[in-house]
Parts: structure tokens; C-alpha cells; sequence
């Protein structure tokens, strides 16, 4: 292929990802922008394999035929609910691989290597192993494997920024003297420390934010690896999986009142948890309530809104949920979703869920949008969601969320809670909502509790007609 074929499908391929991240930006559009994104994937490997420096295809076909049975496994298996878990392990594969790369370079040219390139390949290799070890942390923390609280120790950030400024330092010295190869190994070994505890006290509340950071490192390491190679396409698309990382982790830190410096080194103005200012479940008194209990009080209602949350991913509850919110339209209900920035275990996690269920997308209202509407709502569903309407973050200064901003649910005339048991949310933290006047506990699993509320409802629905 002539070198000006291939800069076509570079062109094009940067093209396609523009448009599938800018698409990216609304739920309506999100699906084309996964699509276009897909497009200029394609482009970009089909014009990578045709680049005239290529010697031989042997182990170029035994990695393509691995990754694709790897890749259609996980898009087979991996349950919605691990998906967040699965980003992880993807930005800890990317950022590998890249890493892999700057070592390999390091290795055939070595003490041959120019300044710039030196410093390209110090960075690659730094911020490589770093995401690298930081993701695997992200990922055992998202499975549950490590605890969600924050793990600290005392001296510990003056320790991670006396080792950060190690490991820059060692980066200087490599630029002006590359041959001192026990330096650069030490480098990469310094690196995947750091990886592992920069993560290591970051809260399980915080872990949404820590998932769009860590993609940020890896599209820098990719971007990094592009100036190395001299590939502009990589150089592209590292720059935007890397800026538009950062720019989600700035508003998704905006959204959760956290600093992104906390985000970014760990353990930075963490706010220390009170365990005595906390609620005591068996002090406080629930009311729970059956499903004719639930379906008569959806029945004069009015208007509903449902609050989605990770509950209702691991019940895979989001089909019955857009059933209940049909057969409540068909009674002339009005119908909302309440959309939090961190709902889940990821960025965009219901919006996700609930395209799935073809829930229309006029119906999902962002936090900002969907709080002044409680106060005339009659009655709110929660399926699942915990921390992100927990009261605390407004009233409890001792809690680990607090200053997070959260969805009103609590204003609104009814609450109903569907939820297993009282168990804490992924902070690791009792939910004052739960003892609220206004606040009704539906025990169980969230889709056979939607199943049994959408069978009530038909019935009144076939009453009323």
C-alpha cells in the first residue's frame, strides 16, 4: 500500500473517532458514536497492516487471532454488571502492551537513543507500568477481592511524592545518559509501585472517578507511544482517550464535590469518617411494605420517578423496570428517571442498562435536571440506588460521601425503597433515607419485586378499563 493511501485512512480513521466521541456526548446519539468509533478502529488496524515497515505477518496473525477470541469472549460472558471491572482490566492491558513497547525499544537501541526519544520512552514506560498496576488495584476493588474502604498509613502521601519525584528524576538522568540500564528496569519496577499505591487509598465511593482517570493515563501512554513509533494515528487517538479521560474525571469530581487532586495522588484532603455520627440501624425503626401496599400508593399517583442504581444491574432488573414504567404510563402516570453521574460502578452505567431496555431517552433526567421536580412527585421508586440518595452527604459531616451532591428522592411525597436488606452501599455506609417517615422498604430481588408491582398494576390497568 502507498504511504498516501495509508495517511487517507489515518485521516478518515481520526475522523471517525471525532465523530464517535463527539456522539458520545448524548444518549440519543451514543449508540452511532459507538459505531463510528468502531469504523475508524477498523480503518486504523486495516492501515496499520498494510505499513510498508512490516517484515512478516506470522505473529501479527497469532496476536489478531488471539485478541479477537479474547475480545468476543469477554462481549459473550462478562455479565453488565462487571463491566466496570472489565474497563479496568482493558486501560491495564493498553497501558501494558505500551509499556512493553518502550521497554522493547529500550532493549534493541538503548544507549543509541536520542534525548527525545529517551524522554518519550521514560514517559511511556512510567506512566505504562503505573496505570498498569493501578487498574489491576481499581479492577480487585470493583470485584470486591480488596476492601472498598480506603487504606492508609501514616507518612503515606509524602512517601508517594517523594516516590513520584524519584521517578521523574530517574527520567532526567535517562534523557542524558540512556546507556545506565539497571536505572531504567528500576524505573519501570518504581512505576508499578507507584500504580499499585496510588490506588490503594482511594475509596470504593470514589472508584467511578479513579476508572475515567486511569483511562485518561492510558490514552497519555498511547499518545506516548505514537511520538515513539512515529505513528500519527496513535498519536491521535491516544490524545483522545486521553483529554477526554481527564475531562471526565474534572466534571465527574465536580459532580461528587471531590478534589481531583484526591483522584490523582490519593488520600489527599480525605475526609475522616465518624463511625459515632453514623446511623445506627438497630435503633431506628423501617417501614416495610408488601406489593398491594406499593401497588395502591402507584396507583393515585400522579407522577413517578425511578432512581436506578447498581442494584438493579446485578438483579439484570432494567426490562421489568421499563414494563412497571409502561403500564404506569398506560394509567396516565408521568414517568422520570433519575440519571446520577455516578450511579453504578462506572461513568454512564444506567444510561447504559437502560438503552438496553429501550427505554426512551427523553424520560432520563440528569441529577441537576430531575431534583426540582421531587417536591411535587408523588412517588419515587429506587431500584438499587443507595449512596447516591443517601442524606448524609448533606447533613452528616463525618460521612465519607459528604459535600457529594445527590438526587432529592427524600422531597418527595412517598419513597420506595427496593432493596435486598439494609445492607450498606459501596461507600460502606448506612443510608439515613431508609428511616425516613415518607420512606417505604420493599425487600427483595429487584426484578422479581418490579415483576410482581408490573402484574398489580396490570390488574388495576384491566379494573380501570
Amino acid at each position: 500500500m502507498s504511504p498516501q493511501i495509508l495517511q487517507f485512512l489515518y485521516l478518515f480513521s481520526a475522523i471517525f473517532f471525532i465523530w464517535g466521541l463527539k456522539s458520545l456526548g448524548s444518549p440519543k446519539t451514543a449508540r452511532r458514536g459507538m459505531h463510528m468509533a468502531e469504523i475508524g478502529m477498523l480503518l486504523a488496524i486495516v492501515g496499520t497492516l498494510f505499513h510498508h515497515e512490516i517484515v512478516t505477518y506470522k505473529w501479527i496473525i497469532c496476536a489478531l487471532v488471539l485478541g479477537s477470541a479474547i475480545g468476543a469472549s469477554i462481549s459473550i460472558w462478562i455479565p453488565m454488571t462487571a463491566v466496570p471491572q472489565r474497563t479496568a482490566i482493558s486501560h491495564a492491558g493498553g497501558a501494558l502492551a505500551a509499556c512493553l513497547v518502550g521497554v522493547s525499544e529500550y532493549y534493541t537501541h538503548g544507549e543509541h537513543l536520542g534525548m527525545v526519544t529517551m524522554a518519550i520512552i521514560g514517559v511511556e514506560v512510567m506512566l505504562g507500568s503505573l496505570t498498569f498496576t493501578g487498574s489491576i488495584m481499581a479492577a480487585t476493588k470493583l470485584q470486591g477481592l480488596i476492601r472498598g474502604v480506603p487504606i492508609t498509613y501514616r507518612g503515606q502521601n509524602v512517601f508517594n511524592i517523594g516516590l513520584l519525584g524519584v521517578m521523574i528524576s530517574i527520567v532526567v538522568i535517562l534523557v542524558f545518559s540512556p546507556g545506565l540500564t539497571s536505572l531504567f528496569y528500576l524505573l519501570a519496577a518504581l512505576s508499578l509501585l507507584f500504580g499499585f499505591l496510588l490506588v490503594l487509598p482511594i475509596g470504593a465511593a470514589d472508584m467511578p472517578v479513579v476508572i475515567a482517570m486511569l483511562n485518561a493515563y492510558a490514552g497519555l501512554t498511547d499518545a506516548a507511544m505514537g511520538f515513539m513509533i512515529l505513528n500519527r494515528i496513535q498519536i491521535i487517538t491516544g490524545s483522545l482517550d486521553g483529554s477526554s479521560g481527564l475531562i471526565l474525571s474534572v466534571l465527574m469530581c465536580k459532580a461528587m464535590n471531590r478534589p481531583l487532586r484526591n483522584v490523582i495522588f490519593g488520600a489527599f484532603g480525605k475526609i475522616s469518617q465518624d463511625a459515632s455520627s453514623e446511623t445506627d440501624s438497630r435503633k431506628k425503626p423501617i417501614r416495610e411494605a408488601a406489593v398491594d401496599d406499593v401497588s395502591i400508593i402507584l396507583e393515585n399517583a400522579r407522577s413517578v420517578v425511578f432512581v436506578p442504581g447498581y442494584g438493579m444491574a446485578v438483579s439484570q432488573a432494567q426490562h421489568r423496570v421499563r414494563e412497571l414504567a409502561d403500564t404506569l404510563k398506560a394509567l396516565n402516570v408521568t414517568v422520570r428517571y433519575a440519571i446520577h453521574p455516578v450511579a453504578g460502578r462506572m461513568p454512564g452505567h444506567m444510561n447504559v442498562l437502560l438503552a438496553e431496555a429501550n427505554v426512551p431517552y427523553d424520560e432520563l433526567y440528569d441529577m441537576d435536571q430531575i431534583n426540582p421536580y421531587f417536591p411535587e412527585t408523588d412517588a419515587v421508586i429506587i431500584v438499587g440506588a443507595n449512596d447516591v440518595v443517601n442524606p448524609a452527604a448533606k447533613r452528616n459531616p463525618g460521612s465519607p460521601i459528604y459535600g457529594m451532591p445527590i438526587i432529592d428522592a427524600e422531597k418527595a411525597k412517598c419513597v420506595i425503597v427496593c432493596k435486598r436488606s439494609l445492607a450498606p452501599g459501596f461507600a460502606g455506609i448506612d443510608n439515613e433515607l431508609y428511616y425516613n417517615e415518607n420512606t417505604l422498604m420493599f425487600f427483595g430481588d429487584a426484578k422479581e419485586s418490579m415483576q410482581k408491582l408490573t402484574t398489580e398494576m396490570k390488574k388495576l390497568q384491566g379494573a380501570h378499563a
